[in-house]
């Protein structure tokens, strides 16, 4: 049995050194200056998912340039972009700026551009059309929103989670409700083992001719992270710098798949 995604591979020796190197120096500054970490820093952070996520996608349709490719693909692009960040996260609370602003705003700047090449590419090819992709997002905030609403309603105490819960499902709905559009509408192969066996058990379903195959990968995400959310309310309560960091985490491996996604059904 498959466990690991399509296209999981490691760089060249070379640049997987330079990540390693770059992930040390970043974990020792982290632990020897005790960073803090809230609901503002977690959030701040969601621009520098959206431009890892926009590097995959450029490295997916083969658009980024030989030097920095390898760089771009699985895992290598989440280790990129994590020293990069916590790099920026590490100068600007050494030098006591206002570190969550700095995060989104130096995160805008690196996902603006990515996002730019991704449809300038799409454009010179031939290939933009993102109208799949616009339904796939307002869909994805449209589920992801009532999720929340029937969730806290449920179990009121998830709203100690504060906006980290909420960036958490909203994530996991984007990456949801996305791959459920590629597969039924664009015609797009699903990477993730896991991911994938769900999506080819309700393909043998007597539903699948009315509704597709993607509903039930959605069902399952949204009801997963909605239970992760809820155990990590009280976490959130006690240990809030703790849990900020874990469930910011959470919605990082949501998101960042999901934005690909829509990314890459606009211009593959």
């Amino acid at each position: 049995m498959q466990f690991l995604p399509e296209g999981f591979a490691l760089p060249p020796l070379p640049y997987l050194l330079a990540l390693a190197v770059g992930i040390g120096v970043v974990a020792v500054g982290v632990t020897r200056r005790d960073l803090a970490v809230g609901q503002r820093h977690v959030v701040a952070l969601v621009p520098w998912i959206l431009a890892g996520s926009g590097v995959h996608a450029l490295y997916v349709v083969d658009a980024l340039p030989p030097l920095v490719r390898p760089l771009g693909g699985t895992p290598a692009v989440y280790a990129t972009m994590a020293v990069l960040a916590g790099g920026v996260w590490l100068v600007a609370d050494a030098t006591a700026q206002n570190v969550p602003r700095v995060l989104a705003m130096s995160g805008v700047t690196a996902f603006v551009p990515t996002y730019g090449s991704g449809i300038a590419v799409g454009l010179s090819r031939g290939t933009f059309a993102p109208f799949w992709s616009g339904v796939a997002l307002l869909a994805s905030l449209a589920v992801g929103a009532v999720a929340w609403v029937l969730l806290s309603r449920a179990v009121p105490r998830v709203d100690h989670t504060g906006w980290v819960g909420v960036v958490a499902l909203v994530s996991h709905a984007v990456d949801a409700v996305s791959t459920a559009v590629g597969v039924d509408i664009l015609g797009f192969g699903e990477r993730t083992p896991l991911s994938r066996y769900i999506i080819e058990f309700a393909a043998d379903l007597p539903t699948a001719g009315v509704i597709g195959s993607g509903w039930l990968f959605v069902l399952v995400k949204l009801v997963l992270v909605s239970g992760v959310v809820v155990l990590f309310a009280d976490l959130m309560e006690e240990e809030p710098r703790e849990g900020a960091a874990l469930l910011g985490f959470v919605a990082a491996v949501g998101l960042g798949p999901g934005a690909h996604n829509l990314l890459l059904f606009a211009i593959a």
